[in-house]
C-alpha cells in the first residue's frame, strides 16, 4: 500500500497539529525501546457517508493493550474515538487507514 500523506492535520497529545509538528523527541523512549502500542483501523465511504470499521472494538483493544504494558492513556476510550472521527473530518477524508499509536 503507498503511503499516503494528503491529511493536513494529526491529532497528538490532545490537538489537531499541522502534520509537519507531529513530531516526537530523539531520546524518546520509544524511539529506543519501541515501547508502543498501535491498531489499524479502516474508514469506509458507502451509500450513507462514511463509516469507521468496527471503531469501539478497535479502541477497547488499543486501552487493553496500553494497560498489559502499563502504559497510561490520559483520554477516555470515547474521547480516542471522537479524536478519530475529527481527524477524518478535519481531512475531509472519506475512506482511509488509521493508526492511533500510544508510545512513552
Amino acid at each position: 500500500m503507498a503511503w499516503d500523506d494528503t491529511a493536513s492535520k494529526i491529532w497528538m497529545n490532545g490537538k489537531m497539529v499541522d502534520w509537519e509538528d507531529a513530531t516526537i523527541h530523539s531520546l524518546s523512549h520509544v524511539v529506543h525501546y519501541g515501547t508502543s502500542v498501535f491498531e489499524g483501523i479502516r474508514a469506509y465511504e458507502n451509500e450513507k457517508g462514511s463509516c469507521v470499521f468496527r471503531l469501539e472494538e478497535h479502541v477497547k483493544r488499543l486501552f487493553d493493550s496500553a494497560k498489559i504494558y502499563k502504559m497510561n492513556i490520559p483520554y477516555t476510550e470515547e474521547q480516542v474515538c471522537d479524536a478519530i472521527i475529527e481527524v477524518l473530518k478535519v481531512n475531509d477524508l472519506k475512506s482511509g487507514y488509521i493508526r492511533p499509536i500510544v508510545f512513552r
